[in-house]
């Protein structure tokens, strides 16, 4: 039910979100040896195993130009890098319309250069992290993959992120991370934490096979959104606990999890979709009328402090 485009937070992070930030980057530093002047004993610093990483990965080449703002490098430093390449025989140029748009590809010692930093890499990362157990190593993967999300690392489409059925853990940090959501964009309070927390608990004590489910979209096994489809009782399946994460927003996510949703509750026989929202949430209810929900009733509250307006809206699957 979030509203997937509250206005935006201008305020300036904390004094203690950039000390952490630097403490993070202060160890990343020694655990990924970048200050060691040769990268995985190599005889390349990091910047030019990256760069070598990055030519790797475009089979079909790719433009000097493109490299450096990707990676966000000085052009005479690029180019001095890429020349050593070349010298080595490691990169080829392709056929471009003047010297500066030919594309660079990796020749075979090239790619059998890459190949040996690549293994070293993933033998050491294997190596730091083999201490961890399943579930630790899934924790660290989804907390990545949050960091990565929330300090600006592209989602570019839909490619880049999947919807899966929801797993052990995965309601209690929904309930969590809704919570948080409303109270930083609408300041709804403890009453909103309760709410999530019953409807969860209440959805996994009495969950029904084949005609409940809850699913979580996510990339690199951060979560970016979820929603649950619940029995609602007179053959009618209840949208429940719709939201997508504020670095996700804008791609789509919302959509497709609504529409997970009413393709589940049509293959279990429902005969209609109901859901519960706030007539504030002003994107999430046109995403609900574009899916074909029609609004049926409107009821005044002060379940989450101040006065709003809630609204029931419907779906027929008919």
């Amino acid at each position: 039910m979030t509203d997937e485009h509250p206005p935006a937070d201008t305020s300036l992070p904390a004094p203690e979100t950039v000390a952490a930030v630097r403490a993070f980057n202060r160890f990343h530093t020694r655990f990924a040896g970048v200050l060691q002047p040769s990268y995985m004993d190599s005889g390349m610093g990091v910047t030019a195993a990256r760069l070598l990483y990055e030519i790797a990965q475009a089979e079909a080449g790719v433009l000097a130009s493109s490299l450096r703002e990707h990676m966000g490098l000085d052009a005479g430093h690029a180019s001095r890098i890429i020349a050593g390449f070349e010298k080595r025989g490691w990169i080829a140029r392709g056929r471009g319309s003047d010297a500066r748009q030919r594309p660079i590809a990796l020749t075979p010692e090239g790619r059998a250069a890459f190949a040996a930093i690549d293994a070293r890499t993933r033998a050491d990362t294997a190596a730091r992290v083999a201490g961890l157990d399943q579930g630790q190593q899934d924790d660290l993967v989804a907390a990545l993959g949050q960091v990565r999300a929330l300090l600006g690392d592209p989602i570019h489409s839909e490619r880049d992120w999947s919807i899966r059925p929801f797993r052990i853990g995965d309601l209690a940090l929904v309930a969590s991370r809704q919570a948080r959501l409303y109270e930083t964009e609408y300041g709804w309070g403890r009453a909103m934490e309760v709410m999530q927390g019953e409807i969860t608990t209440a959805f996994l004590r009495d969950f029904k096979p084949g005609r409940e489910q809850a699913w979580i979209a996510e990339r690199d096994g951060a979560m970016l959104g979820a929603v649950l489809l619940a029995d609602a009782g007179d053959d009618v399946g209840q949208l429940r606990l719709l939201h997508v994460e504020r670095a996700a927003r804008g791609l789509g996510i919302g959509r497709a999890l609504v529409d997970q949703c009413i393709g589940f509750a049509r293959n279990a026989g429902y005969r209609a979709m109901m859901l519960w929202t706030q007539n504030v949430l002003t994107h999430a209810r046109h995403l609900y009328e574009s899916a074909g929900f029609t609004l049926s009733a409107q009821e005044t509250h002060s379940l989450f402090g101040n006065e709003m307006m809630g609204e029931r809206w419907i779906l027929s699957l008919h």
